[in-house]
């Protein structure tokens, strides 16, 4: 299956095994090589991500993607029997299409506002026969006002979007009671925290913990903010499209 010009990522196993204590087996590094080419090929008639050398690959969509979840095992195993999960934003699909790869027994559903995006891992879910992930075209603002997503996800996964305050308001809305949101970002200072707080304090959410760490090979610090369900969403939010933009919370 592997294209001859295409570059191999790299397996790293070793470095999956000590830092997430997982690693892939077989079919999910080759499922990993092909969405490679697959976003590679894309990339030529669509901007979906500019990293695209093989270990810059591995360590910001791949391995960045799981760190978010695999290291939850608690909770995560909590899920696996069906769990019903969206990534608001998603992009190239990242985090959800390698998260769909690993939690085979749980639905995903693939959120993006650009419909020529969503064409495209269309395909790409058809090629890697990824039948657990399904996509969906719309504006998060809207889609948390519809009755069949309102209150129905345990996870949401929200990476690249906006800020803080932001994402908690696309993603709170969605969780059932108890679910859990995992906010990815860069950077994060104590001032951001105290936004949150505020934040999610109105969306029926708590904090429940904020993490950083590393990436194992450019040492790149990162941040994954994991926000807790813990009361029913006031039901003016999320606000009207751009709103939550320009006003944060």
């Amino acid at each position: 299956m592997t294209n001859s010009n295409t570059p191999l990522l790299p397996e790293m196993a070793e470095i999956w095994q000590q830092t997430l204590n997982w690693q892939p087996n077989t079919q999910q590094q080759a499922k990993f090589q092909q969405l490679y080419e697959l976003i590679l090929a894309g990339n030529s008639q669509l901007n979906l991500t500019r990293i695209t050398e093989p270990q810059e690959f591995w360590e910001k969509h791949l391995w960045d993607s799981l760190r978010g979840i695999v290291l939850k095992k608690q909770f995560i195993e909590s899920l696996q029997k069906g769990a019903s999960v969206i990534d608001i934003g998603t992009g190239a699909g990242f985090p959800g299409i390698p998260v769909g790869m690993i939690m085979v027994n749980s639905q995903i559903t693939l959120l993006d506002s650009t419909r020529k995006k969503i064409a495209f891992i269309d395909k790409v879910l058809t090629a890697i026969e990824l039948s657990n992930c399904k996509t969906l075209v719309g504006r998060v603002e809207e889609i948390g006002q519809q009755t069949q997503h309102r209150q129905t996800y345990d996870l949401v996964l929200i990476r690249a979007v906006g800020t803080a305050s932001e994402c908690a308001e696309y993603s709170l809305p969605l969780l059932k009671q108890g679910g859990l949101a995992v906010i990815y970002r860069g950077t994060w200072t104590e001032e951001e925290t105290t936004a949150l707080q505020n934040a999610v304090k109105q969306l029926g959410g708590e904090i429940a913990s904020i993490e950083q760490f590393t990436t194992p090979l450019t040492n790149s610090i990162r941040h994954c903010l994991y926000l807790r369900k813990v009361a029913t969403t006031p039901p003016q939010f999320p606000r009207a499209v751009g709103i939550p933009h320009q006003k944060p919370l």
